[in-house]
This record gives structure tokens, C-alpha cells and sequence, in this order.
């Protein structure tokens, strides 16, 4: 193996190992959780190493990172996941490429990307991102909808052409009652996400956690966890 390959094959395994320790410290199963590499700044050439080492979920939060990068990987059996906060004049680009948009978080973005994905033909899963460092009906810092919104966001996503609800993300916030308290913020989102299913079954995808605090997202009872910096290792900006 090249020395880069080397290197991510090391990483991924130890990643693998944590969060292995983590469902078993949760009594959960190891399939229960879905690995998301977030693989931004970083070159195609990773993506198809990741690929080669078994990685088959990768994310992106910049459109003009992501779309090259998903061009020159389109023969790879990929799932594409965009995390970043979307403006509506990227949906179409997104629509594109991305098989789960895990960044909705306002009415004006379900139906760019709902015109975008009937123009390409593709159904996209949305997950709608939750702010839980946001005052009532205001978004959060980092993007995301208040708490109070998640039911008028669902309604449009199921309403919509070309989406499907797939569940809730949410990053660890910097602000606000849960700053520091990865795990009780990850709590608080399950708490939601069960509300969600009661009337939406089918919306079972929880997305939380990355590469500091993984262990607190899958001990909540997260199904798909973004590693970054823990696959991928510290490394330069490109460009």
C-alpha cells in the first residue's frame, strides 16, 4: 500500500475500533451505526483510497469542492452527503450529485431543491437540520432550524417532489444551553428525532457526532456519525 493509503487504512481503524467500543458500551449493534467520512479540503485521490478500503458514505459541506470531487469519483459506489449550510442558488449544482442533503433548514431550500432535483431527475433524502443553540424560530449560528420549526420543515419535505424525509442532523453547538454538553445536546436530538417518528416512520436517520465526540453521538443513539479530521488526519488547506 502507498504510504497515504497506509495512513487512512491505520486512521479508519481506529475509528472503526471506537466506535465498535461505543455500541458495545450502548448495547447496540456495530451495523446500527453508519460511517460518514467528511472528506472536505481534502483531494479526490483520498475519496478513491477511502473507496478501496471499504468507505462507502463520504460528505462534503462546500459546493464547489464537492462537485468536481463527485465528478471525478462518479465510478465509484458512493453515497454522497452534503453537510454545509446550502444557499438555494447551489441546489441545482447539489442536486446533482448528492444522494442525502443533510443541511435543510428553511422553506426557500426545500423548494430549490425540490425544482433542482425534478430537473435531474433524482430523489434526494433530506435531513433537517436542528439549531439547538437557536432562540424560538430563529436558525443557529451554524445553520439549522429552532426546534419549533422541525414540523412545518417536514410537512415541505414530504409535500415536495423529489424529496424524501429521511430524519434529523445536528451539529454539537458552540453556544447556548448545550455548548460543552455534547452528549445532553445529542439527547435532546433523539428526543426529537422520536417525536419526529411517531407521526413519520419512515424518517429514522439521525445524523450527530464527529471525530471528538463520537462516543457521546452513538451512546445517544445516533445511526450515522461524520468523521473528519480522525480518517483523514490534520492536513494543509488545499489551493
Amino acid at each position: 500500500m502507498t504510504d497515504r493509503k497506509t495512513e487512512l487504512a491505520e486512521n479508519l481503524a481506529r475509528v472503526e475500533e471506537r466506535i465498535a467500543s461505543a455500541c458495545a458500551a450502548a448495547g447496540r449493534e456495530r451495523e446500527d451505526v453508519t460511517l460518514i467520512v467528511v472528506t472536505k479540503t481534502y483531494p479526490a485521490s483520498d475519496v478513491r483510497l477511502l473507496h478501496e478500503l471499504g468507505v462507502r458514505h463520504v460528505a462534503e459541506n462546500k459546493d464547489q469542492d464537492a462537485a468536481p470531487k463527485a465528478a471525478a469519483c462518479a465510478d465509484l459506489d458512493l453515497t454522497w452527503h452534503f453537510v454545509g449550510q446550502l444557499q438555494t442558488n447551489k441546489a441545482r449544482s447539489v442536486a446533482g450529485y448528492a444522494h442525502v442533503v443533510q443541511s435543510v433548514d428553511r422553506l426557500k431550500l426545500v423548494s430549490a431543491l425540490s425544482s433542482a432535483a425534478g430537473r435531474a431527475g433524482r430523489e434526494l433524502d433530506c435531513l433537517i437540520q436542528v439549531a439547538l443553540d437557536a432562540e424560538s424560530g430563529e436558525r443557529g449560528a451554524r445553520g439549522g432550524v429552532a426546534p419549533e420549526g422541525i414540523e412545518e420543515l417536514a410537512d415541505a419535505v414530504e409535500a415536495a417532489p423529489g424529496l424524501r424525509l429521511g430524519g434529523l442532523m445536528t451539529v454539537a453547538p458552540l453556544t447556548g444551553p448545550y455548548a460543552g454538553r455534547q452528549r445532553a445536546a445529542f439527547d435532546r436530538l433523539m428526543e426529537l428525532a422520536s417525536r419526529l417518528r411517531v407521526t413519520r416512520p419512515a424518517a429514522n436517520m439521525v445524523s450527530a457526532g464527529m471525530s471528538a465526540d463520537l462516543e457521546d453521538a452513538v451512546a445517544a443513539g445516533a445511526t450515522h456519525v461524520r468523521i473528519g479530521t480522525a480518517v483523514l488526519g490534520v492536513r494543509p488547506r488545499l489551493g
